[in-house]
């Protein structure tokens, strides 16, 4: 027996050899725990079949599914001061920002592209969670700020879709100035009479959701997003109370009116066309009904003016109808 354990066995493994399973061929849902193609929740949108569970979108990908066929123009954003306060942690703030654009191949965290949806000219300014979290600096608020400039000067509706845990402690109280800066960016669209949307996705918590993430016209949300200001365990530990249960997700959020509508990633699209037509094209609803000429309109009004025959008592009409002598 050890002979063909230690003898045989290694060398018929040795002729034949081992195919190697490339590691990201399957994919675990973090919900429902089952195993999915790789190739199959791609094509999915990053949604688990089984469950419907949604998982992080790539930025990239979310404006090629929401943008007429997938075509898009994306906008260069101003430069800002890269480490300020140069800051430094384990490692450098510098070096943490080299190595995001590495991974993401973008130079922060914010994508401004322009395109349509539905036929309709519209903006979107896309958060890239890969991007140190998606963490809000002068970057992003720069970003935001020249989102806004563009749908005004294009006369087009701003969609902002947040996916960050909030403003980058990394440059202090500069990230938190990007609070003010985007709620009066927002501010100038409004006044336009343009509308603003608000896509949330996993997660939109922090200083995003304390600015511009809560005062859009429409709030609309994925499905089972985490959506809030501090985390569970930090408002848990403060009250000293148990949360209850499904707290800042956004079915939660739109039970207590805090989101307007929870939308699936695959009707994502078509609900963003509807608005958009039913808020820019703003024509009529139903029929329209023509009216009648000013002449037509006089003499009904006239008609109605006149006072209303009685009808003759019965023996008068005998007396005309000659039944009746005398």
């Amino acid at each position: 027996m050890n002979w063909l354990t230690n003898f045989v066995r290694p060398k018929i493994k040795s002729l034949v050899g081992a195919r190697e399973v490339p590691e990201n061929l399957w994919v675990q849902c973090p919900a429902c725990e089952q195993m999915i193609f790789n190739k199959e929740l791609e094509k999915n949108l990053q949604v688990c079949p089984s469950c419907q569970h949604h998982m992080r979108l790539s930025v990239k990908r979310r404006l090629e599914m929401l943008f007429d066929e997938g075509d898009y123009k994306r906008i260069e954003l101003p430069k800002v001061a890269e480490d300020p306060l140069k800051f430094r942690d384990l490692k450098t703030y510098a070096a943490r920002i080299k190595e995001s654009r590495a991974k993401t191949s973008e130079t922060d965290g914010l994508v401004v592209a322009s395109g349509t949806i539905g036929g309709i000219n519209a903006v979107i300014a896309a958060f890239n969670f890969e991007f140190m979290g998606g963490s809000m600096g002068m970057a992003v608020g720069e970003g935001l700020v020249a989102a806004a400039e563009l749908a005004v000067l294009q006369h087009a509706p701003l969609i902002v879709i947040p996916a960050s845990g909030g403003a980058r402690m990394q440059e202090g109280i500069l990230s938190l100035m990007q609070m003010a800066r985007t709620t009066v960016a927002v501010d100038r669209v409004k006044e336009r009479g343009l509308p603003y949307i608000v896509l949330m996705t996993d997660p939109t918590t922090g200083g995003v959701t304390a600015s511009f993430a809560m005062i859009g016209d429409i709030h609309i949300a994925e499905p089972g997003a985490v959506i809030g200001f501090a985390g569970a365990r930090v408002i848990e530990a403060t009250i000293r109370e148990k949360l209850p249960e499904g707290f800042q997700r956004a079915e939660y959020l739109r039970d207590h009116g805090m989101v307007d509508m929870v939308v699936s990633r695959h009707d994502l699209k078509k609900r963003l066309a509807g608005l958009l037509d039913l808020l820019c094209r703003r024509g009529p609803v139903g029929q329209v009904v023509a009216l009648r000429s000013s002449t037509a309109l006089a003499e009904a009004e006239e008609r109605s003016r006149r006072p209303a025959r009685t009808a003759p008592p019965p023996a008068l009409k005998a007396v005309e109808a000659g039944m009746i002598e005398g």
